[in-house]
């Protein structure tokens, strides 16, 4: 099995397809395995796409303490440089979102096209009362779930994510096994990631400075504060643009891969 160390934990990758280099960065609770249906929906017919399972997740080790989303970036970095080539093309989806972000404001030279769905910074709309407001609810709901996973519950912290956070009410039953499996497998890496105290923040000024096409996309279905997020980030990105995946919520690639990867492959393209 393939593995790279890059400075600190061995990380599990694949590579498959011909053409440019895509890197696929996933969120919280998942692994490299939540992109397949959109690596079968023809995203590996055009480009080299390479999916890895971020540290603490999947196959991949973990670190001697509690992680940081600037390790995750400097882990990205790693990968790109090491198996991309550099510059690539890099698609997050949630923390992922969050994590190819960091890296856009601080090595924007080794991305070619960004496209990120949903990242949830919550401080950096911290100002909006609207947006305040609707994440008391989210915050409530997280503390619940961490509550859970402390206590060794996996799974129902896993269902009550997904439930109250990510994607709605009752659509915990409506995700693939392996999905859920994955989630259970993966909770404890979402108490590391909430030890962070800059998981949900971004140096906007520094991504203003970045030169890389980025595609901001949100799901018509979820949490009208990531839509507001992705309101910040569109004023911060100088060549941003956005795009509604119509019926789709938090994870696209899993539950809409088709509309998914037509986004991402036409914003490549053009990019």
């Amino acid at each position: 099995m393939p593995f790279l160390r890059a400075g600190g934990p061995e990380l599990y990758y694949e590579v498959v397809g011909e053409g440019e280099p895509l890197v696929l960065v996933h969120g919280s609770w998942n692994d490299h395995t939540s992109w397949r249906p959109v690596i079968e929906a023809d995203l590996r017919a055009s480009f080299r796409v390479l999916t890895y399972d971020r540290r603490g997740h999947g196959r991949s080790g973990a670190g001697p303490a509690p992680g940081t989303r600037r390790q995750d970036e400097d882990d990205l970095a790693a990968l790109i440089e090491r198996l991309g080539p550099a510059p690539a093309h890099v698609a997050g989806n949630s923390f992922g979102a969050a994590t190819a972000l960091g890296l856009a404001a601080r090595r924007p030279e080794l991305l070619r096209t960004l496209t990120v769905h949903e990242p949830p910074l919550m401080a950096i709309v911290s100002g909006d009362p609207a947006a305040v407001a609707e994440m008391g609810a989210a915050r409530a709901s997280i503390d619940a779930v961490l509550d859970l996973l402390r206590k060794g519950e996996h799974e129902r912290g896993a269902r009550l994510f997904v439930e109250e956070v990510a994607i709605g009410p009752g659509t915990w039953d409506g995700l693939p096994r392996r999905v859920r499996e994955a989630f259970a497998h993966n909770a404890p890496t979402f108490l590391d990631e909430q030890s962070d105290p800059d998981w949900a923040s971004l140096d906007l000024e520094g991504l203003s400075r970045c030169p890389v096409p980025v595609l901001l996309s949100g799901g018509t279905q979820s949490p009208a504060w990531l839509t507001t997020v992705l309101d910040h980030l569109a004023a911060a990105l100088p060549r941003a643009r956005r795009q509604r995946l119509e019926g789709a919520g938090h994870i696209p690639h899993v539950t809409h891969p088709a509309q998914y990867v037509a986004a991402l492959t036409r914003f490549a393209r053009q990019g």
